[in-house]
Formats: structure tokens, sequence, C-alpha cells
């Protein structure tokens, strides 16, 4: 027995999941077009979606990825990982089953870090599925990609902070029914480096809050946005603070170890999808007299994307083993490497089914251009390329001062 064999639940869950996906999450993506081209607001929340999430409740496909049994199945990353593959196929197919980002990274950071009241009023409608939240961490003024540079002020006075700065990125709080954010900011800028931010929990509609756009990607306006946030003298109570001041360095790298392993998973069920658009187009299609797939350039990029995608599968099925096993700070290593292969992988393969779909692969008709999008974007999400690659190669190299050292 492989110790990546799914376990008897996980493979129920994946049975029931490929089900719901042939039988409603396909067929419900060209009326999701359509719900939102007839609506004419890109923010827009169509009946669809609320239809599906309705039908994955009652099918008991919901809160898949929770790892704390109360509050979903307990599914261990390893169990998690084949899941979150098959739901990365659609863009509509993590938010009907309540599996989305940055909720799910919110729900896990308000499960581990949240007082009572914080469950109470933002936890249980997130784990119903019945409010969105947004993650506000990113900043324009800064690179974020070095979270000690944040610099939302948040000065206490009294019972409260006051916050005020700029946030950008904040994807979710767009959405028509998000309701809460949590905000990374700087509590005590003479601390050490890592202890002078802190997190808190504040509601979107706080005075002084405004929300002054949702940021274009490649030219799409997402559904669930992409909002730079301003905060002028926005005041939140001390019982706000998630786990307490100095704490957001700590939370954020509790938080983005799994968020960056779902992003993986779904990317990989995203290429999965872009090979097999390649091969059904690649086959149908006749170019000077032959199938396109008659010719050896295109069975390489076949071929090419079937290995590729075996082994990214496999390295992100080595780091969730390695999350469960020995936690997320050991695995780092392998959380880092596949944040790097999985959406550069994907790229390549979704790029190459674009050029095989001719003129159509860049237009809507088509999965494909969307996904693309998607995926360069995933490339900075988290942290950019060269962050992760920092990390690893820290570590490889660290042995060998450790080795001098022993000299």
């Amino acid at each position: 027995m492989s110790m990546f064999d799914l376990s008897e639940r996980a493979e129920k869950y994946r049975g029931q999941l490929l089900e719901f996906m042939d039988s409603h999450i396909y067929p419900a993506e060209a009326v999701y077009d359509e719900q939102m081209r007839a609506a004419g607001d890109p923010h827009f929340q169509p009946p669809i979606l609320e239809e599906l999430k309705a039908e994955a409740q009652r099918r008991g496909l919901w809160n898949l990825f929770h790892p704390y049994p109360e509050w979903g199945p307990g599914l261990t990353n390893l169990e998690y990982a084949p899941l979150a593959e098959i739901m990365g196929r659609s863009h509509l197919a993590p938010e009907a089953c309540n599996c989305n980002a940055p909720d799910t990274g919110n729900m896990e950071v308000l499960t581990l870090f949240g007082t009572d009241e914080h469950k109470e009023k933002y936890l249980k409608p997130l784990l119903a599925g019945t409010i969105r939240s947004a993650f506000a961490m990113t900043e324009p003024a800064v690179a974020s990609s070095d979270a000690t540079n944040i610099e939302l002020s948040m000065v206490r006075d009294g019972d409260e902070y006051v916050l005020n700065g700029r946030k950008w990125f904040a994807s979710n709080a767009l959405h028509p029914h998000c309701k809460v954010l949590i905000v990374m900011g700087k509590t005590d800028p003479e601390a050490a480096p890592h202890r002078q931010q802190s997190m808190m929990v504040v509601p979107i509609d706080a005075p002084g809050i405004t929300v002054l756009r949702g940021l274009p990607v490649f030219g799409y306006q997402d559904r669930e946005g992409h909002a730079e946030i301003d905060f002028d003298n926005v005041r939140v109570p001390v019982k706000d603070v998630l786990k307490g001041e100095g704490e957001g360095f700590a939370i954020s790298q509790a938080r983005l170890g799994p968020g960056r392993i779902h992003h993986c998973m779904r990317a990989i069920g995203m290429a999965e999808r872009a090979l097999e658009l390649m091969c059904r187009r690649a086959s149908s299609r006749i170019t000077f007299g032959k199938p396109v797939a008659a010719n050896a350039n295109i069975q390489d990029w076949i071929a090419e994307a079937r290995i590729d995608i075996e082994m990214i599968r496999l390295l992100t099925l080595k780091a969730a083993y390695l999350m469960d096993t020995v936690g997320n700070k050991e695995a780092r290593t392998e959380i880092a490497a596949i944040k790097v292969a999985a959406p550069n992988i994907a790229l390549k393969i979704v790029d190459r089914a674009i050029q095989v779909h001719g003129g159509a692969g860049v237009t809507d008709d088509f999965p494909l251009a969307m996904a693309w999008a998607h995926l360069r974007t995933l490339r900075l999400a988290d942290g950019p390329d060269e962050v992760h690659k920092r990390t690893i190669a820290r570590q490889e190299l660290r042995r060998y001062r450790d080795e001098k050292a022993g000299n």
C-alpha cells in the first residue's frame, strides 16, 4: 500500500464530487456566464451559484477543506488534495462547496485564534456559506512579499486601536456577501521585526473604511474582486485583536501554509482540464488534411503535459503528507517548491491548450484565457516565486553552513 493511497472516506467524497461536477457544475458554467452578462455587474452574485451551494450542502460536499471535525469532515491535507484538485477544474466549484480562498484561510484563522464572539458572529456564518470574508495584508506602497514591510498603522488608544493606511489585492472584498476583513498592520514599530505586526477582525462597513476600487487582473474584473481599501482612523476594539499584539506575522505563516497548497491542488485540476480540452480540440480539428493531433509537436505537448501533471501531483501529495505527519514548518521546503512548480507548469499547459484552440483559445468561449490570467496571478499570490525559491535555497545552503561550522 502506498502512503498516497486514498483513504476509504476520501475515495467516497471523490466519487461523490466527480458526479456533482458532471451533473451540476459543468452544466452550470454556461448559465453562470449568461446570468453575469444579464446583470451587467462584474461583482453580481448569480442565482445559479446559490443553487449550487444548496445542492452541495444537500449532498454533504461542504467545508471539505476544514481539518477540524466539528466544522467539517475533518479530512487530512492528503485526503483533501484530490478533492481540491477536482474542484480546481471549474471556477464555480470551490465556492459551490464552500472551499474557496480566501475564506478557507480566514475560517482556519478564526477557528484557531478567534474569540467565542468572533466564532459566533463570523465563523459560523462563513461555515454556513451565508457571508464572505477578505484578507487585507498586501499594500501598494511597500514590497509586501516581505511581510515585515507592512506599514498600515494600528495605534492603541484606550480600549481601541486606530487604523490608518491602505491595502490592496484584498480578494473577495467586492463580493456582495463580504462582511468582515482580517487586517494585518503594524502595532509596534520598535519591536523585533517579526513582532511588530498584529492581525485584527474588522467589519467591512466599519466607519473610516472605503473600498476605493476593484483591481483588474489582465483585464478581468474577478467576481469576488481584488480591492484597494483605504483605512482612515478606523477604530477597532482591543478584543478584536487575534491571538494578541505582535502575533500577526506568526498567524500569517500559520494561515499561508495550507492556503498555498490548496492553490496548488486547484492548479493541478485546472491543468488536467486544459489537457483534456487540448486533446479534444486537437483530435477534432483538421488542418492540411489531417487532425491537429497527428502533428508530432502537438503529441509532444500532450505527452509532456501528462508527465508534468504527474510530477506536480506527486510533489503536492508529498507536501500534504508531510504537513499531516511532521507539520507545516517541517514541510516548508516542499510547500515552497510546489508553490513555484504547480502554477508554472499549469500555466505552460494552459498556454499550449490556448495555442491548439487558435483564436478561440483567447476568447471567453473556453475557460482557458481566464485560467491563464488566474494562474499567472498565482505566481504572485501568497508570495512570488522568487520568495519561495529563496526559502528553498536557504534551506539547502544551511546544511553546508552547519557542516562548515562543525569543522
